[in-house]
């Protein structure tokens, strides 16, 4: 059984709409995948018909913002009640802090490169979190850059000069209000450190803690150093471990399938979930 739990659509930062992300999946001869959009759960309903068209079972979830230790981070919530009152204020008050802070990191751009708020839109189309990866979009039609990476490598990395923070949980918390809504909580990338700081090992402690489930080992952004690090942190601490492509579409390199969970660890996670898997 071929499982990826960690995709991106148009409803966040994808280039696919959802149905699309589904219909990808099922070509890539995938049998289950997970749509995990940046703090919204709008592309569930689209994403679930169409994995009913495609035969495809579907894992409906969310890669939640959080921050530690000043540290940005991510928690994949895997089906979870969406509308449970903590997590959709939560994910309510992420999203329009990384509104308002697009738009700043857009004016200070705006000061060196030809760029303007309505070129982001255009690019943001449907989506209910417009982000970073929109602002790059804007930027490579522009010209500025040649790819969505070197956007990111060169005018929107953490440590750069257009760098705008944004109010996110504390990572905890953000574990506590998955559980609360019956979600299952995966730390996304935890070892990622080409993108920037992370985390130190206590940090696992505390978010296991707290009733984190899983680390996402197998990622294209881990070094076999690091995947052997965080299944050793994985094993002492009791969590799953996962595996997954991360997938944005076209303007990424990660593709379908390029990573794997193993059966086991999506059945303890379906045990532990509120909402089920969709099955064709």
């Amino acid at each position: 059984m071929r499982i990826d739990l960690h995709t991106h659509s148009t409803a966040s930062d994808g280039m696919d709409a959802p149905a699309r992300v589904v219909a990808a999946a099922a070509d890539a001869g995938l049998d289950v995948v997970a749509l995990t959009d940046h703090d919204t759960t709008a592309g569930w309903a689209e994403a679930e018909q169409a994995a009913h068209e495609h035969g495809i079972a579907l894992v409906r979830g969310t890669e939640v913002s959080a921050r530690s230790n000043g540290i940005s981070i991510h928690l994949l919530s895997y089906l979870q009640d969406p509308t449970h009152p903590a997590l959709v204020a939560e994910l309510d008050r992420t999203r329009d802090a990384r509104l308002g802070r697009a738009r700043q990191i857009v004016e200070l751009l705006a000061e060196d490169v030809p760029l303007t708020w309505e070129d982001v839109l255009e690019h943001s189309r449907d989506a209910v979190v417009v982000g970073r990866p929109h602002i790059a979009d804007a930027l490579v039609a522009r010209g500025v850059v040649p790819d969505r990476d070197a956007a990111f490598v060169h005018l929107l990395a953490a440590s750069g000069p257009y760098h705008v923070p944004h109010y996110a949980p504390d990572g905890p918390d953000a574990v506590r209000a998955i559980r609360a809504a019956g979600g299952v909580p995966v730390f996304a990338h935890p070892a990622a450190d080409a993108r920037g700081r992370i985390v130190p090992d206590r940090v696992f402690d505390r978010l296991a803690a707290a009733g984190l489930a899983g680390l996402e080992v197998h990622h294209r952004d881990h070094s076999p150093q690091q995947r052997v690090r965080l299944t050793a942190i994985a094993e002492r601490l009791g969590l799953l471990v996962t595996g997954s492509s991360d997938y944005h579409g076209a303007g990424k390199a990660n593709r379908l399938g390029e990573n794997l969970t193993a059966p086991d660890a999506l059945a303890a996670i379906e045990d532990q979930g509120t909402t089920e898997v969709v099955r064709p």
